[in-house]
């Protein structure tokens, strides 16, 4: 069974109903819903707020990702997916979306527009060597391990 944990959040006033949610209860994400109306213009990224403000533990992250059905259907991203938010940030959580699509895409307040996940990291020490030990791949990489 996963660990529990307890991240605590705040909604700007009048954003009661944005509260982030889980469509499912075994669904991996939470739902992230835009503050207010915005038009996504084509070829532009955009920070879009969503009036929700979290603390995580130390130790944890929150990962920001796009909703597949924005993506498949209106050709909609986030800039820099994952977005990550570190446990001491307390500013309102923003959602870098670009818009890959033909014409403006309206977005409604109210609207599903990201995901977030919520990770445990580990402790990790990064430790100088000199060598490296050697693998299969080596230092192949961008494609080095797909089609020929």
């Amino acid at each position: 069974m996963a660990t529990k944990v307890t991240v605590k959040f705040r909604m700007q006033e009048g954003c009661e109903d944005l509260e982030p949610k889980k469509a499912h209860h075994n669904d991996a994400a939470f739902d992230l819903r835009a503050k207010e109306d915005v038009d996504l213009v084509v070829g532009r990224s955009m920070i879009v707020p969503t009036g929700l403000f979290i603390e995580l533990p130390v130790g944890f992250e929150a990962q920001v990702r796009p909703r597949s059905g924005l993506a498949i259907k209106h050709d909609l991203t986030l800039t820099n997916s994952p977005g990550t938010i570190d446990a001491g940030y307390r500013g309102e959580v923003g959602i870098i979306m670009y818009n890959h699509g033909k014409e403006t895409f309206h977005i409604k307040r109210g609207e599903r527009i990201a995901q977030m996940v919520i990770c445990e990291l580990p402790e990790v020490d990064m430790v100088s060597a000199d060598e490296l030990s050697e693998t299969k791949r080596g230092g192949g990489g961008f494609g080095s391990t797909g089609k020929h």
